[in-house]
């Protein structure tokens, strides 16, 4: 069973992580939440979640106006071509709907079977905001505590500067 979103705050505190949530309606695109991101302070997200033809799984939590070339990303963190996660891998992996995905999610990945890429530019703001496995909400945390978090769960980010994928070569 994944973790809830009582299990992720309960993790955050465990792990002395301080962080505040905003409740509001289900969000699906960058684009729905852009009322919600106007009152909330720091970076918010996008977060994408990938596969690469040998089954590599890969998480890209980025700066919600970042623009990630996927078709180049393999190059960069070593793998073959992503696409597109299907819903069930997602799941499986992940323990979240589409809509849903969030670095957070890393909480569910015991088994450590993704990668995790971080945006250089998310880094550059504080706090990081996200959703705490559910879409009808968003937290956040600081920058620093977000790579505290990653580690905990077994996750040392790729951090990547996506401005330099977004040049033509």
């Amino acid at each position: 069973m994944p973790a809830t979103k009582t299990d992720l705050f309960a993790y955050l505190d465990e792990l002395g992580i301080a962080h505040s949530t905003l409740d509001h309606a289900p969000v699906f695109t960058v684009e729905e939440g852009q009322d919600i991101k106007a009152n909330l302070p720091g970076g918010h997200t996008k977060n994408l979640f990938l596969k690469d033809k040998k089954g590599r799984l890969v998480l890209v939590s980025a700066l919600g106006e970042t623009a990630v070339r996927v078709n180049r990303l393999h190059n960069l963190i070593g793998c073959q071509r992503l696409s597109f996660a299907k819903e069930e891998i997602l799941y499986d992996a992940l323990g979240v709907r589409p809509g849903s995905v969030t670095a957070f999610a890393l909480i569910n990945d015991k088994a450590g079977d993704v990668t995790f890429v971080l945006d250089a530019a998310l880094l550059a703001t504080n706090p990081v905001n996200f959703h705490p496995l559910i879409n009808d909400a968003t937290t956040a945390i600081s920058r620093d505590n977000l790579l505290k978090f990653a580690k905990a769960t077994g996750h040392d980010p790729l951090i990547v500067d996506f401005s330099a994928l977004a040049k033509d070569p």
